[in-house]
């Protein structure tokens, strides 16, 4: 299985439009930077026909430490998560 990287997407961009590897780079770390505030001001980034960024708040829980066996509170935290539209998941299910 192979991984998409910062790397190969600026590539794809490169190849794709024919733009210079650099102006493919800086449009991939807008793009991106966009999302990241989005994201920062709690606002959810979707990308039709890929799928949704969004935040969900989690509250503080008991856990333990599997090593130690040890309880211990995990705090409360906001994680991101992401849920693909019905196009992407029609296409991995193929």
């Amino acid at each position: 299985m192979k991984t998409i990287t910062r790397v190969s997407l600026t590539e794809a961009i490169y190849e794709e439009i024919g733009l210079s590897r650099k102006d493919s780079a800086e449009i991939l770390d807008i793009a991106i930077e966009e999302m990241k505030e989005s994201l920062i001001k709690g606002e959810d980034v979707k990308i039709s026909s890929f799928g949704t960024f969004g935040l969900h708040r989690k509250n503080a829980r008991m856990g333990r430490n599997p090593k130690t066996g040890i309880d211990a509170e995990i705090s409360p935290r906001t994680v991101v998560s992401f849920r693909p539209s019905q196009i992407l998941r029609k296409a991995v299910n193929k």
